[in-house]
């Protein structure tokens, strides 16, 4: 690799064309610019400049060595233009979420780019463990969580909270809801489901659910794709807990029948990075935005 000091002495003494004013211009001796020249020569292999007096004149290699040392520079003006430039609405992020929130954020994220052409989004659905591991491992920075993560790795913070619902089939109206109907019922199981019916029954205020295991509850059904796993249920197939936002956004909901328990049950949701992590300006304008829906 050619010594980017000799490359910019070099460039300075074509620029100015006169080794004098070089020497003075980079704080050096004229002969210490002259000893930086011969030793760029001798690395390259090849005469540079054909000296004539006190003038000279450059040579092929010269020209070729001139124009190298031309980019080096404007790349590094490049870069350090980059570095001090952080646009908030350029760039790409990275992100995760729940399936159920994604199905919630994924239309207002994408408005967001119709708004800024430039920045782009890039949002992935996954369950809580590998949204922390993704944050760890770099392919994610930014993702939203059901707990508080260990503070050790994470920087987080408490972006809102999200109702639970549990969703009957809509013949179920009406009949009231205890342990017998939802064994009855059977579940239709996803990756959350466990997660969601221990927190369901633990917290909705009735007694019965409370007692209640989980283990009682036969399952009738299991999909991994959150768009559809309330369509059995709206087939009465089954029931099941998930979010409030992705009943929402479930097309059958006149299908439906969300239980009306003694209490409202709800998951307080927690927006984490990486804790050494500091992110760029366009992540501020996600976060906003987030904050916003939820």
């Amino acid at each position: 690799m050619l010594n980017p000091l000799w490359l910019n002495t070099f460039k300075t003494l074509i620029d100015l064309g006169h080794f004098t004013r070089t020497a003075e211009k980079l704080h050096m001796t004229q002969p210490g610019v002259s000893q930086q020249i011969q030793k760029l020569e001798k690395a390259c292999g090849h005469s540079l400049i054909k000296r004539e007096k006190k003038s000279f004149e450059l040579t092929e290699q010269g020209r070729l060595v001139y124009g190298y040392a031309l980019k080096i520079a404007e790349d590094e003006a490049n870069l350090i233009e980059t570095l001090g430039f952080d646009n908030p609405y350029a760039g790409q992020c990275k992100l995760s979420c729940s399936g159920s929130q994604a199905l919630q954020l994924y239309p207002a994220l994408l408005s967001l780019q119709l708004q800024h052409p430039e920045l782009s989004v890039q949002l992935e659905a996954a369950p809580n463990q590998k949204i922390l591991h993704d944050l760890q491992s770099g392919k994610i920075d930014l993702g939203i969580v059901t707990h508080t993560p260990e503070s050790g790795l994470y920087r987080s913070t408490v972006i809102g909270e999200e109702t639970l619902c549990l969703v009957l089939p809509k013949q179920y109206e009406n009949r009231g809801i205890d342990p017998e109907r939802l064994i009855e019922c059977g579940l239709i199981d996803h990756p959350d489901a466990k997660h969601y019916l221990s927190l369901y029954f633990e917290h909705c205020g009735e007694k019965a659910l409370a007692k209640m295991s989980q283990d009682e509850v036969p399952k009738s059904g299991y999909i991994n794709q959150v768009n559809q796993i309330l369509l059995p249920v709206a087939k009465g197939l089954g029931f099941t807990v998930l979010p409030e936002s992705a009943v929402k956004n479930f097309p059958l909901r006149d299908k439906l029948y969300i239980a009306h328990t003694a209490k409202q049950v709800k998951e307080t949701l927690y927006l984490v990075q990486k804790r050494n992590r500091n992110l760029p300006s366009r992540y501020q304008t996600v976060s906003q935005l987030l904050r916003s829906i939820i």
